[in-house]
């Protein structure tokens, strides 16, 4: 069975963009209950030389709608330097990404099928194909950093486990 870039995409990206969101919430009331300031969630690293939550979520925005948008473009660079946002602001960033997937149409992105992009980063370029930028770099780098994204809010005594994560799963119907 053949499956389209849509299908190994966009809805991938939807299940764990709505894990992220409800994570959050999560979070969120957490910290309400526990007389925390969200601030301190934003700039929580898991080490020293790790990014902090907030650079891991916006990678997971970027990770998804930058890397759609890059297969349209034939071009994808790392984020740049971005305004500070707060709890809220990285809330909003997750819902507009996942704003952003839900308008795309399966047409239009199973015609990018066998497209150039190119990984850009100063001198660096990397080549490849649509789905093999999706498959190999973008979603590893998308999985990764809502990974880390949840393991900061649990190092925070958050109460979330692997069905947080997981979210809602595309079953047979």
């Amino acid at each position: 069975m053949a499956i389209s870039l849509y299908e190994l995409s966009v809805p991938t990206y939807l299940q764990t963009l709505g894990s992220v969101a409800s994570f959050m919430e999560k979070g969120l009331a957490y910290c309400s209950e526990n007389n925390i300031d969200p601030a301190e969630i934003v700039e929580t690293r898991l080490f020293p030389d790790m990014a902090p939550f907030s650079f891991q979520i916006r990678s997971v925005a970027h990770h998804s709608v930058a890397a759609m948008e890059a297969v349209k473009s034939g071009v994808f660079n790392p984020p740049g330097k971005a305004e500070a946002l707060d709890y809220a602001g990285l809330q909003k960033l997750v819902a507009d990404a996942r704003g952003a997937l839900e308008a795309l149409k399966p047409a239009d992105v199973n015609a990018l099928e066998g497209k150039d992009v190119s990984f850009q980063f100063r001198d660096t370029k990397i080549p490849f194909v649509a789905e093999n930028f999706l498959l190999s770099f973008s979603l590893p780098n998308f999985h990764f950093h809502a990974t880390t994204a949840y393991d900061i809010l649990r190092s925070r005594g958050v109460p979330v486990g692997k069905r947080d994560y997981m979210g809602r799963l595309r079953i047979k119907s």
